[in-house]
């Protein structure tokens, strides 16, 4: 559960921890020297039951906090080494509706974390850090007003019926924390942590609504792109899509095999009711982060066009993935890269789904 918007410091993180979207995904042996961390999370799968204490005028010298009640449920993605974990709560200020994602860097043994909000749903740059004696510690730095803080997560106390949370900010430097967070968890029995359903207004928030389920994918996958290869790998695998915020939102995961390799990875999308768009991100378990920029599109007649902006070597290009041919039980799905402007496109993975 993270609650607020943040910005990474890589500074922060040295001090205090010590420490391509379709890139192919190949198993890491963790080194004796560095603690395999990836299945830190597995304890916290299931639903749970929370009383939440929030801080209102944080770094203020007030002391004036406000009660919220709120359930979450959080299921495994990546057999463990990734997560996903919604929160509904309700309080004083109204209802809120979030989601976390957990993400596992084999090659750092550290955890990303990143949060959004049904109201506002982008993703924010991440915390990171990683578990210790039963302790998740997870640092970033963020501006606060106008000027910049430190943001601590600590995850204490966990076990397989209870656990405690705490978000504190720091403006000294780290020799102090003041909580502005405080949870304490109880175990509850599944069924009970539901989003509760959302007015179908046909704003486009249901637009992927046809994909929810498992489906089979073939791919073929462009191995240089931008580079004028034209060698392509092909891969087949599975696909299943699970609904978050009754369809505002969901969740991709991808898994397929070539003769050589693996790609096992995730698809978080989000709809913005302000926009009326949807934001795509993806992320695959080679390195445990979620794209910086995610794409931003719309469905119009059946067909989804989704653009934005990646770099590779330093250098900045457009990408481009469309949906078409959308069927109950089939569909057709290709991405493509520009460099130049949008004049011409270059199709770098290909992918035709069928229901199982």
């Amino acid at each position: 559960m993270q609650l607020r918007g943040a910005w990474i410091a890589g500074i922060l993180l040295a001090a205090l921890l010590g420490g391509v979207p379709l890139a192919a995904s190949q198993t890491t042996e963790v080194p004796k020297t560095l603690r395999d961390g990836q299945h830190d999370w597995d304890t916290m799968f299931g639903t749970w039951k929370m009383h939440l204490r929030r801080r209102l005028r944080p770094l203020t010298g007030s002391n004036e906090w406000v009660d919220l009640e709120s359930h979450d449920s959080t299921r495994k993605v990546w057999d463990g080494r990734a997560n996903l974990d919604e929160l509904e709560a309700d309080g004083p200020s109204g209802h809120i509706e979030g989601l976390t994602l957990r993400l596992y860097n084999p090659r750092s043994h550290q955890w990303s974390i990143y949060w959004a909000n049904s109201k506002s749903p982008s993703v924010d740059v991440p915390m990171i850090g990683g578990f210790n004696n039963g302790r998740g510690e997870f640092y970033d730095q963020e501006m606060f007003g106008d000027r910049s803080i430190y943001v601590r997560f600590l995850w204490t106390n966990v076990s397989e019926n209870s656990g405690d949370f705490e978000q504190s900010f720091s403006d000294d430097g780290g020799k102090t924390w003041e909580a502005n967070w405080v949870t304490t968890m109880e175990r509850e029995k599944p069924g009970q942590a539901n989003v509760a359903p959302n007015p179908d207004n046909h704003d486009g928030q249901h637009d992927f609504d046809w994909e929810f389920g498992k489906w089979k994918v073939h791919v073929k996958r462009l191995a240089h792109p931008l580079s004028g290869s034209q060698q392509w790998q092909e891969y087949d695998g599975a696909l299943d899509v699970s609904k978050i915020w009754n369809g505002r939102a969901n969740i991709v995961e991808f898994e397929g095999k070539s003769a050589t390799d693996q790609i096992d990875g995730l698809s978080l999308r989000l709809f913005d009711p302000k926009t009326h768009q949807w934001s795509i991100s993806w992320a695959n378990a080679a390195d445990g982060t979620l794209d910086r920029i995610p794409i931003v599109g719309t469905f119009q007649n059946g067909r989804g066009e989704f653009i934005g902006f990646q770099q590779n070597s330093g250098r900045w290009f457009l990408v481009r993935f469309i949906f078409s041919g959308v069927q109950t039980s089939t569909v057709h799905g290709e991405q493509s890269f520009s460099t130049d402007g949008g004049k011409t496109w270059e199709a770098n993975w290909i992918e035709d789904l069928s229901r199982e």
